[in-house]
């Protein structure tokens, strides 16, 4: 029998990772005519004022941004994404959160990075939920955020989030590509066949919140446009030729306080070095899983649900549209009802038993108490045990 993919490889081979084809990919110019809601292209990066997108077309705007996400630049910025009041506010916590693991003597380093060189919270998502309830609420009920995120994801997404503040004298990042594949260990890599590599950035969306000025100086995040369309990229991102021709092709863009970039998770990209005397760079990295993946992080996000529920609650009862509480619930609690034990949480009536998302949802719509919400919670965790 034929094969009707003629001419599709089921495993990488070496062209699928010369250093040519990756600048064939890579030298092109951004063409902002192709991109009608973005503003301008910024050293081939699209950058978008996310103070005009609250009256675009909500589906023409995603289609947009998958098209730029997948077979443009890969990488978007908004300025203006989260305003200073939310951003300050987080920031607080983390300062907190961050005294307390130098107190308890914790050093958290990063992937690159020596620990103690700069300051890293992890499982910062469930962290703010626990510490600041309200300041998680208004941070995550951000629809521009929910907009990138579902345009890339979909509906229910599982949101977490590291917090890394790159300190004077911070070195930059080794180029890499990120989860899933981009952790698997090099010798592994070309076992797994080509659909999985092309698969695996589907699976997750990268962004970052600048929480302070990002001038050149500090060291913004350098990113290589149009480098996630190399099929063999994560085969050869360690390989010396590659990390040249990254340090002499990156390109950098300052962000201001609240600005937020998105990009695939198979964009080479690496923070940059902090050259500057006294900038301490705050940023909270966003890592958005599928809900059909794994996501880097496990959370409590029971926890975080009891933590932020009475948030959400005075939201509601402050008038705060549906879809930043809808929005603040998705990236809090779990959206995808699988795995479960069946025998217990049977789907009735439907092809799936309710997600948690679903039960606090209800409960909103309810207005049931904390109370009655745990006990919810509670039955719900008891059915999923094997």
């Amino acid at each position: 029998m034929a094969d009707v993919r003629a001419g599709v490889q089921p495993w990488l081979t070496e062209r699928a990772y010369q250093l040519d084809e990756l600048r064939t990919l890579t030298e092109r110019e951004t063409d902002l005519s192709a991109y009608p809601h973005a503003a301008e292209v910024r050293r081939n990066v699209l950058v978008y004022a996310a103070a005009e997108m609250a009256h675009v077309d909500r589906r023409a705007l995603q289609a947009e941004l998958i098209t730029a996400l997948a077979d443009g630049p890969g990488v978007v910025v908004f300025t203006g994404a989260f305003s200073a009041t939310v951003v300050d506010a987080a920031s607080a916590a983390f300062a907190a959160l961050i005294a307390d693991q130098r107190r308890t003597g914790g050093a958290a380093g990063d992937h690159f990075g020596a620990a103690g060189a700069n300051d890293r919270v992890w499982n910062a998502a469930q962290k703010l939920a626990l510490h600041s309830p309200a300041a998680y609420a208004d941070y995550y009920a951000n629809d521009l955020l929910a907009l990138v995120c579902q345009a890339w994801l979909g509906p229910r997404y599982q949101l977490t989030s590291q917090v890394n503040v790159v300190n004077p004298g911070g070195a930059a990042q080794v180029p890499h590509r990120d989860y899933h594949l981009g952790f698997v260990a090099p010798g592994q890599l070309a076992e797994y066949p080509a659909h999985v590599h092309r698969l695996s950035p589907t699976l997750t969306l990268q962004g970052a919140v600048a929480h302070t000025a990002m001038p050149l100086q500090s060291g913004p995040t350098m990113l290589l446009p149009y480098s996630q369309l190399f099929e063999g990229g994560y085969v050869a991102f360690n390989s010396p030729e590659f990390i040249d021709y990254f340090a002499t092709h990156h390109v950098q863009i300052p962000l201001s306080k609240g600005d937020a970039v998105f990009f695939n998770p198979a964009l080479y990209h690496a923070a940059g070095a902090n050259t500057s005397a006294a900038i301490r760079r705050m940023a909270n990295l966003l890592q958005i899983s599928s809900p059909f993946g794994r996501a880097m992080e496990a959370l409590d996000r029971t926890a975080m649900v009891r933590s932020v529920y009475p948030a959400l609650r005075a939201m509601k009862a402050a008038g705060r549209p549906a879809t930043e509480m809808l929005n603040a619930v998705v990236a809090t609690a779990e959206g995808y009802p699988f795995p479960t034990n069946l025998d217990r949480d049977q789907p009735i009536g439907s092809l799936a038993p309710p997600s948690q998302v679903d039960v606090v949802l209800a409960a909103l719509a309810d207005d049931l108490s904390p109370e009655a919400l745990d006990v919810a919670l509670c039955d719900q965790n008891e059915r999923r045990i094997p």
